[in-house]
């Protein structure tokens, strides 16, 4: 039986605007290249931006280069002209603004132009973003339902840096009856699909009795598979196992509006997870 999606966070209209914030570092490169491949793939507007103070000159060369990056993965030809990147359809928008006005910046931004998906690289030792004061994250989350994608620090994530290609096979997805098991599975998904993974595992995991596992609509798509597990213990050391034993490229987590975003940071069940999770996790705001 295949599901339309409805309840999805990503689909064809509605994923057109990706926000990623860079600091420019090494560690960063990882996450970048992931909000690349998401503009790439959905055709989508792709929003770069960076933090600095005053007292640190920042220039737009300063951001990797987009182009380049395309040769690297063999999307443009080698020594490519700009009518060529252009014909691409990708837009790209680089922006620079200083530490003292980022809140008001971000907050105005986002309300002129709302995004669909942030992309962070994040910092496991702390358990934080990045590119982040933690009143900018709070401001934010107070106003915004956008997913989130965290890619931590280390990580390669699911898409190479050096060619742009795709290892998405096993997709990490904890359900359970506080947030909607649904809108979680639907989007992993319609990801799935955007990015034309044809083989994919989507594993379903509850932590609890196996006669209490949330009833959930899959997609049965050829080469698609969907296996449940059931245990107990500890649901972010549950998580974090099942997504070693099973060597997951994604964990895909719902959370509940504004104030599960500030959870986060204050350290919920989320941010335990990808501060320990060796994989990107991508976050669902319930509305």
């Amino acid at each position: 039986m295949n599901v339309s999606n409805k309840r999805s966070k990503i689909n064809d209209a509605f994923m057109n605007a990706i926000f990623h914030p860079t600091d420019f570092s090494k560690a960063n490169e990882i996450a970048f290249v992931h909000a690349l491949k998401f503009a790439l793939s959905a055709n989508s507007k792709l929003d770069m931006f960076h933090i600095t103070s005053e007292s640190h000159e920042s220039h737009l060369s300063d951001f990797p280069s987009i182009r380049q990056t395309l040769e690297r993965w063999k999307v443009l030809p080698e020594g490519s002209t700009k009518s060529q990147f252009v014909d691409l359809g990708l837009q790209v928008k680089k922006t620079i603004v200083s530490d003292s006005n980022t809140v008001r910046f971000i907050l105005n931004y986002l309300k002129r132009k709302p995004t669909n998906l942030i992309v962070l690289a994040t910092h496991q030792r702390k358990g934080t973003v990045r590119w982040q004061h933690k009143s900018v994250a709070e401001s934010i989350g107070r106003q915004s339902d956008e997913m989130i994608l965290f890619v931590p620090q280390g990580t390669q994530g699911f898409v190479s840096f050096k060619n742009g290609r795709i290892k998405l096979r096993r997709i990490l997805i904890p359900i359970d009856y506080v947030t909607d098991p649904q809108l979680a599975v639907d989007t992993a998904s319609s990801l799935a699909k955007m990015l034309k993974r044809r083989k994919v595992t989507f594993v379903l995991l509850y932590v609890g009795g196996k006669s209490d596992v949330p009833k959930v609509k899959t997609n049965k798509k050829k080469g698609w598979i969907c296996e449940t597990i059931s245990c107990h213990g500890n649901i972010v050391n549950k998580i974090v196992q099942q997504e070693n034993v099973h060597s997951s490229d994604l964990i895909v987590m719902t959370t509940q509006g504004r104030e599960g975003f500030l959870d986060v940071l204050r350290g919920s069940t989320i941010e335990r997870v990808f501060r320990n999770s060796s994989c990107p996790v991508l976050i669902i705001t319930e509305n």
